[in-house]
């Protein structure tokens, strides 16, 4: 694919995943995306044979979105602790989305698990890989025994924390939550 093909593909990507996000995979239509990427929208199958096609693609770009974040915090904080803090801080800098949208990981997870299960297995990919760096951030705060579960007690908490801020649009939560939850990473 040439430089203008391959800008159109990830322009219909991002549109995509804004869509996905804020109306639903299943609600999106292709015509929507193709609109808001400004693609004509007889060549939009140029780029994707299928929806399904599409959503693996825009899984693919959420999953290297999140890795390069993980990647630049691996970087920048030293300390476990710092790191874990500031993963519950992607909530706080979410929450103009998470008030209005919910959040994107499970919002998809959850959608998707209800009709359309293989697709579901492909979304799950996004908290595989955050489950996999909190329980990595753990081991090294000296919880090697338990790393798993407690990288997955927290990911439970910030989903909840996500749904119930959606849910009673109510930002003050939010904000109560997460510092609850970083005492608690204070005790650990």
């Amino acid at each position: 694919m040439k430089q203008k093909g391959l800008q159109n593909r990830q322009r219909i990507i991002e549109s995509a995943n804004q869509l996905f996000y804020q109306r639903g995979y299943n609600q999106t239509s292709f015509s929507e995306i193709a609109d808001v990427a400004e693609i004509p929208k007889g060549n939009f199958y140029y780029y994707f044979k299928s929806k399904d096609d599409l959503l693996a693609a825009v899984i693919d770009f959420r999953v290297e979105s999140i890795q390069v974040m993980l990647d630049d915090w691996a970087r920048e904080i030293e300390d476990p602790r710092a790191r874990l803090k500031r993963t519950l801080k992607i909530l706080i800098h979410s929450e103009e989305e998470i008030l209005r949208y919910g959040c994107p990981m499970g919002s998809l997870n959850v959608e998707l698990s209800k009709t359309q299960l293989s697709l579901q297995s492909k979304a799950v990919e996004m908290f595989d890989l955050l489950v996999n760096w909190i329980t990595q951030q753990m081991k090294a705060l000296g919880h090697e025994d338990d790393s798993r579960a407690l990288a997955l007690h927290m990911l439970a908490c910030m989903q909840g924390i996500s749904m119930l801020t959606n849910v009673y649009s109510d930002s003050a939560f939010m904000r109560h939550e997460v510092a609850m939850l970083e005492q608690w990473l204070d005790q650990l």
